[in-house]
């Protein structure tokens, strides 16, 4: 009951954040007892069912809702039937005039198309006969919403489509699933590329038999499923056909390969804290488009389509994706973003220490890749966040004669931390080196609370709120290596401005202080701390850029420099002028620039005053 049971609606979660709780507290059950999956699919049909007694809007929301979640699940499971029905009550809902206009047209033609059907069954019948073959076969017309999106990818009216019906062949053997493939082919044609062995390779959700097209009677095309009873009972009922049900049963780690993926579902609910990501996580992982590939060993795995050698080497084992440095596929070397296709040959070449990219994030399709790879991601960034806020916190504290070894014995302090969820002294370093807290309002709450009569405070109060104020507040207009609100100064000797390429460098105790990439300083310094940073577009840094203009020396022209500079919308902070024996003058502004292109545009504004020669912006 738990597991089927919406968590409370407090008023302060949006709709978006109650779905994504809703699906987590389905998952933590099911890890618990499958069953909870199957009432709750069960409970959404019947929701389906009775939605005309609700209000328009919230009919759209909850079918959307069904279409993107609860249909492509019950297909994962093998549900042929819920899913079937599902799609097509979103459907009716989501698109009213498209479904009355697919179901009118059904009806219209149901006569024609039962004659039509009648016709093929008792021709497969009677060439069955003829190899002594027993069947049972049956024409249905495909569901009203696999006919929608077959005339939305192909651009369609109804009247353009022939195989409205599918046929299917139940046998007694798999062997027998093969013969009859056979003599389907040598009774029509078959299309290139239509045919598809399920048998062989089964999907991910147990679904197994032979698909084909042909070119049937009277030039229409007839789609042909052949498979076994047993095969035919797990298309209709999926996951109940093969599951043993007993109280309070769980999923385990050596549970059937079937049941892999929703093993992996529950494995990833219990690493990913975000609600948000877990949702699109499991949409990943329940629909139902898949490749399958090979390992050099010849063993088949099953990814979703579009995965790449990353995906591929996760799926493998967790230390393979971290290590993977290169791949090849079919004994060629690959991109690591290449898309694999069915029946690629993959081997993951690793190097022991190399770890996994941020980037790689752009383009893996699993959910388990994405996961692995922001936990590492996150964890190196913690590991670099401590390192620096231990610097800081050292330094400051000898500052002020401080004993960092009596912070652990402040329970105040850390009370006062815990609802930012900081426990540990790990983790205040870690908040201290990733901007969270800034060193000052630490050093202030911790002489404060215990130090308050022993250490002398020079600065004014006024000053003090405001300097702490300031320091609480890091620049967010700067992402250091992947993090954000990170502390930043920046360099007095390049003075970096919105929009030039940039580089951080770990200082002592101090943050991390930006230059640009061509500043002479980085050529010079200890190359382990310097670290990539980018403009993360949320800068409002201004910086005053030295900018040298050579001009001519003559009467007005320093004043007409200075009013193009006003023009530009530009202060000028400070200026140096002084002449050389040629009768030119060379000046240097100090100019309060925001950006690249602001700069640009005082540049501009200069270079049209007649008489200047040239002008340059300098670094230092």
């Amino acid at each position: 009951v738990d597991g089927v049971t919406k968590i409370s609606r407090l008023s302060s979660q949006s709709r978006e954040d109650q779905q994504a709780e809703n699906f987590r507290k389905m998952i933590l059950a099911m890890a618990n007892d499958i069953r909870v999956i199957l009432i709750k699919l069960a409970d959404r049909v019947n929701n389906m069912r009775t939605l005309q007694y609700i209000p328009t809007e919230k009919q759209q929301r909850i079918a959307e809702e069904t279409l993107s979640i609860y249909a492509p699940l019950a297909n994962r499971l093998g549900l042929f039937l819920i899913k079937r029905e599902l799609e097509d009550l979103s459907l009716k809902y989501m698109l009213p005039a498209m479904y009355q206009e697919i179901e009118r047209n059904l009806v219209v033609t149901a006569e024609q198309r039962e004659r039509y059907v009648q016709e093929v069954i008792g021709i497969i019948r009677e060439k069955l006969h003829q190899f002594g073959i027993q069947a049972v076969i049956t024409g249905r017309p495909k569901h009203i919403y696999s006919i929608y999106t077959k005339m939305l990818k192909q651009n369609l009216n109804f009247n353009q489509i022939y195989d409205l019906t599918a046929f299917r062949i139940i046998v007694q053997t798999r062997q027998e699933c093969y013969e009859v493939l056979g003599i389907i082919h040598s009774l029509w044609k078959p299309i290139p590329g239509r045919f598809k062995d399920y048998i062989s390779l089964p999907k991910a959700n147990m679904y197994q038999s032979l698909h084909t097209t042909v070119v049937g009677p009277y030039g229409q095309r007839i789609e042909i499923q052949i498979r076994t009873e047993e095969m035919d009972r797990v298309a209709k009922i999926g996951i109940a056909a093969h599951w043993k049900y007993k109280e309070g049963r769980r999923i385990e780690q050596k549970t059937d390969q079937r049941f892999a993926w929703l093993q992996q579902v529950i494995e990833t609910q219990a690493e990913v804290k975000d609600s948000h990501q877990l949702l699109e996580a499991f949409k990943v992982d329940i629909f139902p488009d898949e490749v399958y590939v090979f390992t050099p060993a010849g063993d088949v795995i099953e990814l979703p389509k579009g995965s790449t050698p990353v995906d591929f080497a996760y799926r493998i084992h967790t230390n393979i994706g971290h290590r993977c440095v290169g791949a090849k596929v079919n004994g060629t070397m690959v991109p690591l973003r290449y898309e694999l296709q069915s029946g690629d040959i993959v081997e993951i070449l690793t190097q022991p220490h190399h770890g996994p990219s941020r980037d790689w994030l752009k383009f893996v399709k699993t959910s388990r890749a994405r996961t692995k790879i922001r936990q590492w991601v996150n964890q190196q960034e913690r590991e670099r966040g401590i390192a620096l806020g231990r610097d800081i916190c050292e330094k400051e504290f000898r500052k002020y004669k401080l004993n960092t070894a009596l912070l652990q014995k402040d329970e105040k302090l850390w009370a006062a931390y815990a609802a930012d969820g900081i426990k540990t002294l790990e983790d205040l370093y870690a908040a201290l080196g990733q901007g969270r807290i800034s060193i000052r309002h630490l050093i202030n709450r911790y002489r404060t609370q215990a130090y308050q009569d022993t250490v002398a405070v020079s600065e004014s109060a006024q000053q003090q709120k405001k300097r702490v104020a300031e320091a609480e507040q890091p620049d967010k207009g700067i992402r250091v290596d992947g993090l954000n609100n990170i502390l930043v100064r920046y360099g007095k000797c390049c003075n970096p401005i919105y929009g030039d390429r940039i580089k951080g460098f770990i200082t002592r105790g101090r943050g991390v202080t930006v230059h640009t990439a061509d500043c002479p300083f980085l050529t010079f310094a200890d190359q382990e701390r310097i670290i990539d940073a980018q403009w993360d577009g949320s800068s409002r840094h201004v910086a005053t850029v030295p900018i040298e203009v050579i001009c001519e020396d003559k009467k007005g022209i320093l004043a007409t420099i200075t009013a193009a500079i006003a023009a530009a919308e530009a202060n000028i902070a400070n200026a140096t002028v002084r002449t050389t024996p040629d009768k030119k003058a060379v000046n240097v502004f100090m100019v309060d620039i925001m950006n690249l292109e602001h700069l640009e545009a005082v540049i501009t504004a200069i270079k049209g005053v007649r008489g200047v020669l040239k002008v340059t912006r300098r670094h230092g």
